[in-house]
């Protein structure tokens, strides 16, 4: 565990995605198929720092594939989203469907989940990931907080502060629905056509690194000079 940040040499996606495990089991699976597959084609993780839910998931999968994983997590949420390493088989068997199935104890066991860094808050964590990930963002099933960091990561693509890949992970349809609300914005004139093309949508893990790695920046974003933010 470590307070201080290093700097990334690796190829390095990040990942936004629950810190609970969701109701389908293709959740957990296309998590630890996609985790597999980005360290078997060079790329290390960054994440949340969770070590329940598909961000449990994801981290052990690249990390014991042999991947980098540096989780960044704020101290606030490691009582919520870290458990204890004993309790991790039981949450997977026994609440797979409790959206609560995220409450655990504290240790952070950097033999299966990588690195960690513990920063004071939200903003600081997202910062920290979105420098780190030079080769792209993905989001993959969840809530609140993983809507808001790929939406944000994207508003940044738009505003030109960074060009890199961003890539909606829509397992079994998941993102049907907000698919739908984006085009609706397209249609009504809010989004327009080219920069609809900012997001980049797969269906399966192997689509994910397709997406990644065939993403052409679309014309169209604004050319804006921003002097503290991510350097592309």
């Amino acid at each position: 565990m470590t307070k201080e940040t290093t700097t990334t040499t690796t190829k390095t996606v990040c990942v936004f995605c629950g810190s609970s495990f969701g109701t389908k089991k293709s959740y957990s699976d296309s998590a630890t198929k996609l985790g597999q597959l980005l360290a078997e084609r060079g790329y290390g993780l960054v994440y949340g720092g969770g070590t329940t839910g598909l961000m449990g998931l994801i981290a052990k999968s690249v990390f014991s594939n042999g991947g980098s994983v540096h989780g960044v997590i704020p101290d606030a949420l490691v009582s919520k989203e870290r458990a204890d390493p004993d309790k991790i088989e039981a949450i997977n068997k026994e609440l797979l469907n409790n959206v609560d199935n995220h409450v655990g104890a504290t240790p952070i066991d950097e033999t299966k989940y990588g690195k960690t860094t513990i920063v004071p808050d939200m903003h600081s964590r997202k910062k920290m990931m979105a420098l780190e990930a030079n080769s792209g963002f993905v989001a993959m099933p969840g809530g609140f907080g993983t809507l808001e960091e790929i939406m944000e990561i994207t508003t940044w693509s738009q505003l030109g502060i960074h060009k890199r890949p961003i890539v909606l992970f829509n397992v079994d349809g998941f993102y049907d629905c907000f698919i739908e609300f984006l085009n609706k914005a397209i249609e009504n004139g809010f989004i327009s056509k080219t920069n609809g093309n900012i997001v980049s949508i797969a269906t399966t893990p192997e689509e994910v690194i397709e997406k990644l790695e065939s993403y052409v920046v679309p014309q169209g974003r604004f050319n804006l000079t921003w002097q503290n933010e991510l350097k592309d």
